[in-house]
């Protein structure tokens, strides 16, 4: 899976060098970091790789707790018109363990995650300034068993909406509705969020964004709805090069305690 995502990779690179008139001025808008998604289309011609270095979640119940690492996880967003963007995201390497608390014994699970397909077609405004809107279809492909694949095919739609309040502060609502798969692998179910942020200025190249999520899963198995609430930092070292880290914290029962991770993000 690695070695065909490189060769994809490498493939709409070289497409991509042939034309150079596309290459279209307009700020970096990377989708990391933070629970949200910005309106913002990567320019035409242009390539943006987006990598979590690293995550830990935890997360602790009466019974058990539960850490889980991954590394790599990585979107890949491609210009392909001034208002469309191609994207495709992966994740190399997830690692879960258990730790029974009765018994004291722990069960470790590592694997890859599934692989992520979908576009995003902005509506107004695609480098975010203003008022932007856009629209988000995507597809998982169950290429990996548990913990990091889903067991089955999934599909989604996000409508990510922006605005420009100026001074650098910016606000952010980013509705979801899926088709998730069932939590044993045999079907999917109705699965829909809603995030809520607040982006604001630190220094000139260092932002930050607060938010809150709700998430309803409405699995056979049991549904849960659960309450997040996110505090992330963007530092722009170049116009075409950012550092970002993040904290996720859960805010009822349902929801993982909390959410540490490192990422980058590069424009080409």
């Amino acid at each position: 899976m690695a070695a065909m995502f490189r060769a994809v990779l490498a493939m709409v690179l070289a497409l991509l060098s042939v034309n150079p008139a596309w290459g279209q001025a307009r700020d970096y808008c990377p989708a990391r970091p933070g629970l949200g998604t910005p309106a913002c289309t990567i320019a035409p011609g242009r390539v943006s790789v987006e990598t979590g270095l690293i995550g830990w979640t935890r997360d602790d119940s009466a019974e058990s707790r539960t850490d889980t690492l991954t590394l790599g996880e990585t979107l890949v967003r491609v210009g392909v018109s001034d208002m469309v963007e191609l994207q495709a995201e992966w994740t190399p390497r997830i690692r879960e363990r258990v730790r029974d608390r009765t018994s004291g014994r722990a069960t470790t699970r590592a694997g890859v995650g599934d692989l992520t397909l979908g576009l995003k077609a902005n509506l107004r405004n695609p480098d975010g300034g203003g008022f932007a809107v856009a629209v988000q279809p995507f597809v998982s492909v169950p290429v990996a068993p548990a913990p990091g694949g889903a067991g089955d095919w999934a599909a989604g739609m996000l409508v990510p909406i922006s605005w420009d309040l100026g001074g650098g502060w910016s606000a952010q609502v980013t509705p979801e509705a899926d088709a998730a798969a069932d939590a044993d692998g045999r079907g999917r179910h109705l699965a829909y969020s809603a995030v809520i942020g607040l982006g604001l200025p630190v220094t000139g190249r260092l932002s930050g964004t607060i938010e809150y999520q709700i998430a309803r899963d409405d699995d056979p198995g049991g549904a849960t709805t659960k309450h997040l609430g996110s505090v992330s930092f963007g530092w722009l070292v170049t116009p075409s090069w950012q550092l970002d880290m993040g904290a996720v914290f859960g805010l009822n029962p349902a929801a993982d305690d909390v959410q540490l991770y490192l990422g980058i993000s590069r424009r080409f």
